[in-house]
């Protein structure tokens, strides 16, 4: 059996973190939560397993989730990312390389399906 694939969900809104969370679980994926990037980056640094990180663009916190994004590349440079906002469109050039934007609203189902072909392409 192989091992499940590792993400990390970084959301404030606590119902869309739990509906995507749930989702990828019962999808064979091992998901760990954050409601900011403070602690997304305390979970990075304990679990060394995730491939990939769903975040938010806009949380309180340190730092919002461009800013988490590209920390993550820096520091874990094999981790792949979906960002997502709701009232704007973020340009491919303003994401770290390897990264994927989804505008809100999305379903569950595209992001499983995003996670698969980020990691695909590796």
């Amino acid at each position: 059996m192989s091992t499940p694939i590792a993400v990390l969900v970084v959301e404030d809104e606590v119902m869309i973190r739990v509906d995507v969370a749930d989702y990828l679980t019962h999808r064979g994926f091992e998901v760990y939560e954050a409601a900011n990037a403070d602690q997304a980056l305390e979970i990075m640094e304990a679990v060394p397993n995730i491939r990939l990180l769903f975040t938010d663009i806009d949380m309180p916190g340190s730092m919002d989730g461009l800013k988490l994004s590209a920390t993550v590349r820096n520091r874990w440079p094999p981790v792949h990312t979906i960002v997502t906002l709701g009232h704007r469109f973020v340009d491919k050039s303003e994401l770290p390389a390897g990264s994927v934007f989804f505008a809100k609203p999305y379903g569950p189902p595209d992001v499983a399906r995003s996670i698969h072909n980020l990691l695909a392409g590796q």
